[in-house]
């Protein structure tokens, strides 16, 4: 597995666990909005120090009855096939598992349910229907071939006991609060939705940098529209 980054400690990311995050190199989307282009970008990627597996897992030995829990993120973990095999390692050594996911790839999220190696998903939602490829910059199969698999994957998730999460960083210029208004009856019915403010910090592309953030009472508003579709409506 290559692994592109360790933060040794989070008490945020994995709800109410001590856990530590693991971040694998690689990613098939391209958000512009992205702020971990070192784990997206080929060129980026070549010159990240690389963590070799063992080491991390010797780090999760000397954790252990310190934290809880792992979070398997990103770039996009469900796109390595060896995936199944590196959950079952950490499940092994006795921590619990969240992965963060952009939905892509239904299959692995039906694999990994099936033998059992998570138990959270974070899922990100980029965009409404009509505005999906172009919003990720999609490599691979256009037309509604992505927006088949993203529908899958919430399916899969809303239909799993398996607890989860649903969540969309929302970004002037990409977004208005109509968008949000449509992911929200996409998704619905559904146990969380997490609404998260755009950061413009070295972004994938560059230019987003320079964008403003949504204030806190547009951020606000934009909660107010859509929480009476969700049992749990937050912003992050």
């Amino acid at each position: 597995m290559k692994i592109g980054g360790l933060q040794k400690l989070t008490l945020i990311d994995y709800p109410n666990i001590l856990a530590c995050t693991v971040f694998l190199s690689g990613c098939n989307f391209r958000c512009p909005w992205c702020y971990s282009s070192e784990l997206v970008l080929p060129k980026l990627i070549s010159h990240q120090p690389e963590i070799k597996e063992n080491e991390f897992f010797d780090f999760l030995k000397t954790k252990k009855g310190l934290i809880d829990g792992v979070v398997v993120c990103g770039g996009e973990p469900t796109i390595h096939q060896e995936l199944p095999l590196f959950c079952s390692k950490i499940k092994n050594a006795g921590y619990k598992i969240k992965l963060d996911t952009n939905g892509s790839s239904p299959e692995m999220l039906e694999k990994l349910f099936k033998l059992k190696l998570v138990d959270y998903v974070a899922m990100d939602i980029k965009a409404p229907k009509e505005k999906y490829t172009q919003a990720v910059g999609f490599e691979g199969t256009t037309g509604n071939y992505l927006v088949d698999k993203i529908e899958q994957s919430i399916n899969i998730l809303k239909n799993s006991n398996i607890d989860h999460e649903f969540r969309t960083t929302v970004v002037p210029g990409v977004h208005t609060k109509e968008d949000i208004v449509k992911i929200a009856h996409w998704i619905r019915p559904a146990k969380k939705y997490f609404l998260q403010k755009f950061r413009p910090e070295k972004t994938l592309d560059p230019a987003f940098e320079e964008k403003q953030t949504f204030d806190e009472e547009e951020m606000y508003q934009i909660k107010e529209c859509v929480a009476p579709l969700f049992d749990a409506i937050y912003l992050r």
